[in-house]
């Protein structure tokens, strides 16, 4: 058998409980055809890039797959005709990761870190802003704009 990992969106008006049950009926899915499903991820409801189907945000559930084809083009394609699944993500790995995956460990990670304003920068010094915060720098000149007379702007017939 094959090992998988498998992401799939739902839609954001679900609840996290109707998310669940979807993950145990794909889980059956998988169990009917002669597989296993290992770790189980919710990332929870997260903002999409883009809209899609109407949807700004969007519940991402990862699941470990250990399963034949067969069962995984089962399991897609029930997604592929249920209304709460947005978009679904196979990929087919050598070998499961231990541990948590990359998106829960950055959650994390920025909790124990704090906010932007208590990073320590180090032997870096202080932040500076390019050219804004430097004195020795008279004003911007932008060639003969200022010297140059104006023309009035014509009026063409039949704009408002």
């Amino acid at each position: 058998m094959a090992l998988y990992e498998h992401v799939f969106l739902a839609r954001q008006d679900l609840s996290q409980q109707q998310v669940d049950a979807l993950v145990e009926h794909y889980k059956g899915v998988i169990a009917a055809n002669g597989g296993s499903v290992g770790r189980v991820e919710n990332w929870g409801l997260k903002s999409l890039t883009y809209r899609i189907k109407k949807n700004r945000k969007a519940y991402y559930t990862l699941m470990d797959l250990n399963c034949p084809p067969a069962a995984l083009n089962e399991m897609e394609r029930q997604q592929g005709l249920s209304e709460d699944i947005l978009r679904f993500l196979t990929v087919k790995v050598d070998k499961h990761e231990e541990g948590q995956s990359a998106m829960l460990q950055k959650r994390e990670e920025r909790s124990e870190r704090g906010g932007f304003g208590d990073r320590d920068r180090g032997d870096r010094g202080p932040r500076s802003f390019g050219d804004r915060d430097r004195g020795d720098r008279g004003p911007r000149s932008f060639g003969d704009r200022e010297d140059r007379p104006r023309r009035p702007r014509e009026n063409v017939e039949g704009a408002a």
